[in-house]
């Protein structure tokens, strides 16, 4: 089964409505679908991330929610690497793959290349290759990288120490070098031609569904929530318990903040999220962008399902 170059992703700021228009899509595309949350992969974290309920995930198939638990770090490149995965069984099984999700830099991890920063990482290897150029000077590491990656290495100036040392600890500690890596992604990128379906509303009333969201999520277990994470010892030392809404519960539950403070900061740290989203996503390209503010799901879905369709289409015909 060839990796289908068609695909189709719904993007747009939190809360704005990309989950109700997905099941809709999905049923009427037979699509699978793969998550597109930074926060969504953890286990156990359900009602601060506004996952879908486990009768939903029964109903239309949902990947990568709960797949590693809180303590754990889930890189850009663990992203795409699951992607992939996802997309050849998916298709596998002639289904559509349909990406949903707020959470921009993994579309560009997997749509636009690989990134650098996602592949490992050694400080002992940095802290080398920096007492090198301390030593030996910024001239002698830069034709240590020129010995090895002529290409990258002209891109780079020999003063540039902190690029130069990337580029080194790359090639020490995966075996290929930074220049080869740029290219595996290019061809990844070239794989796929995505249509973006961007939902968008005015700020306001984005806003308003914001604020109501955060309070019915402290109504209905988030707290909750919160307590079980810290009881069982995934606490504020790991990355996923630094998002918005949980790092406010763990301040409140630590005494640090009162509860109606940590609503306030949460919905709060939820809206400058949602704009930074805004700022990403407007790059994305193609994108066919709906302000959902004066339009029900079932005109919205159909007008969408026929775009999607045509695009899906075009690939049957390359």
């Amino acid at each position: 089964m060839n990796i289908p170059h068609q695909l189709i992703a719904i993007i747009g700021p939190t809360a704005v409505g990309k989950t109700q228009l997905s099941l809709y899509l999905a049923e009427r595309l037979n699509a699978e679908i793969i998550s597109v949350d930074s926060r969504q992969v953890y286990r156990y974290m359900d009602v601060g991330t506004d996952k879908v309920s486990p009768e939903i995930q029964r109903h239309i198939l949902h990947h990568l929610l709960n797949v590693v638990d809180p303590d754990k770090i889930f890189s850009a490149a663990d992203f795409v690497e699951r992607s992939m995965s996802c997309i050849k069984r998916i298709a596998t099984r002639g289904h559509v793959p349909l990406f949903v999700g707020g959470t921009p830099f993994y579309y560009q991890a997997l749509f636009e290349g690989v990134l650098t920063q996602d592949l490992p990482r050694d400080r002992d290897v940095t802290d080398e290759l920096e007492m090198f150029a301390q030593q030996q000077g910024n001239s002698a590491l830069h034709a240590k990288l020129a010995d090895v990656d002529p290409v990258r290495a002209s891109q780079l100036h020999e003063n540039d120490v902190r690029r130069v040392s990337r580029a080194l600890e790359i090639y020490t500690l995966t075996g290929k070098t930074a220049t080869w890596w740029y290219s595996q992604g290019k061809e990844r990128g070239a794989q796929f031609c995505p249509l973006y379906i961007g939902l968008n509303r005015p700020r306001p009333l984005l806003f308003q569904t914001i604020e109501k969201r955060v309070r019915e999520q402290f109504s209905t277990g988030f707290v909750e929530e919160v307590e079980w994470l810290l009881a069982h010892g995934f606490d504020e030392r790991f990355p996923s318990m630094q998002g918005f809404g949980y790092k406010e519960i763990v301040e409140y539950l630590r005494g640090s903040i009162t509860k109606e403070e940590a609503i306030e900061g949460d919905i709060s740290a939820t809206k400058k999220f949602s704009r930074r989203q805004m700022t990403w996503f407007k790059k994305f390209s193609p994108t066919l962008w709906y302000d959902i503010s004066d339009r029900n799901i079932e005109s919205l879905s159909s007008e969408v399902y026929d775009a999607c369709l045509r695009h899906l289409e075009r690939g049957n015909e390359i």
